[in-house]
């Protein structure tokens, strides 16, 4: 199928064509090993931890949604953040955007740390205060944008032009916008990540993550990595995940549009102290976002992610996040169904408590990943659990 098809006939069609057979649902190959033609092992499939056709067909999907040349899958987006930095040498600098994911936070701190990685985390809403922290040992520099759980917004377009100046790569997490609301190759970026259980797969039942890129050496480099440390994506799983991004265009134009709803109800309610959500005129990412998270359509696409802080502390919080009746009290994000937790309490909890304040991340500090639910029943839940505190 062409690549040049819009957004949703590629999410529907590309790794899911109709085999020999005729069926219009990919095949899953479940299967370790490959029958070889010959004593040399020359047959493309050998072993399923290097190369396997179900988990093919679903790179090919997320490379023409990112407009990539190249996708890899992984077993999670642990394992695909991992996988990219290990494409770092001891003694090397990454510059990284001061608001991450808890568990980027950790691996960097705890895990690369042993090999004297080092880390300058910046806020790098401004883009030309990289200039004040490369070093010559610098080598990476890695933003997420919208931010976990800040959501704060990152030039990305401004931010690869400096960095590639000084010849560094830059590397995007786009787990919260999703291709749907941007493509950040298409902007200048190297490397692209997705934890692949959040939007991508959407229906909360697969843990999963997924590099994309253009690069050949770094594609051969990251290929070569999964395939010696087996951090692969299993064929149910990518069958599972190409079955959820065949609907993404359609989730996503959904979470946009509640989670916009939920942001401007929120933002005038009197028990919340503060809102964060980039679809706002008053965030301060607002214009570069209406710029970069542009959908398919041309239009804005903010995503389905808020965060917002209660009037309170946590005695307040615990008996809010308990009193829902639609919404769900969960970890993770990016599920047809709403889940809401305090950060604080989850994946910060492994952090010490005067760091992850300094971000911003208090006890009165809620996400919320926005699902697909009509808008209504979602703000009367909230309005309620809202009433309790």
């Amino acid at each position: 199928m062409k690549d040049n098809y819009r957004f949703g006939t590629k999410a529907v069609h590309i790794g899911c064509e109709p085999d020999y057979t005729g069926a219009v649902s990919p095949p899953i190959y479940m299967v370790s090993t490959f029958k070889q033609p010959d004593a040399y092992m020359s047959g493309k499939y050998i072993y399923s931890r290097s190369l396997n056709p179900t988990r093919e067909r679903l790179e090919k999907s997320i490379a023409a949604l990112e407009e990539a040349k190249y996708a890899l899958a992984f077993s999670s987006g642990m394992a695909a953040i991992d996988a990219v930095l290990r494409i770092l040498n001891p003694e090397e600098h990454i510059i990284a955007l001061d608001n991450l994911y808890g568990g980027t936070f950790r691996i960097l701190n705890k895990v690369y740390n042993r090999y004297n990685i080092k880390v300058s985390y910046v806020d790098l809403r401004n883009p030309e205060i990289i200039d004040m922290y490369i070093k010559p040992e610098t080598r990476m520099v890695y933003i997420e944008t919208p931010s976990n759980p800040l959501l704060k917004i990152v030039d990305i377009k401004r931010i690869s032009e400096i960095a590639h100046q000084h010849n560094l790569l830059v590397v995007v997490d786009n787990t919260f916008a999703t291709p749907y609301n941007q493509r950040p190759l298409t902007l200048g970026a190297d490397i692209v990540i997705h934890s692949l259980t959040k939007y991508l797969a959407g229906h909360s039942d697969v843990i999963g993550g997924a590099v994309a890129l253009n690069d050949d050496e770094l594609y051969e480099k990251i290929m070569f990595i999964r395939s010696s440390t087996g951090g692969v994506l299993s064929p149910f799983d990518s069958w599972l995940t190409l079955r959820g991004i065949r609907t993404l265009h359609v989730r996503m134009e959904k979470h946009n549009y509640n989670a916009m709803k939920i942001a401007e109800y929120l933002n005038e309610h009197e028990k919340v102290e503060k809102v964060y959500y980039p679809g706002l005129k008053e965030h301060p990412g607002h214009e570069i976002a209406r710029k970069q998270m542009i959908t398919p359509k041309g239009e804005p696409g903010f995503g389905g992610m808020v965060s917002f802080k209660i009037r309170g502390g946590i005695k307040e919080t615990v008996r809010f996040l308990e009193s829902f009746k639609v919404i769900l009290l969960a970890v993770s994000l990016g599920g047809v169904e709403s889940l809401i937790h305090a950060p604080i309490t989850g994946i910060y909890r492994h952090m010490p408590r005067e760091e992850v304040e300094k971000m911003g991340i208090t006890e009165n500090f809620i996400r919320f990943s926005v699902g697909i639910e009509d808008v209504e029943d979602l703000i009367e839940d909230l309005e309620q659990a809202l009433k309790r505190i």
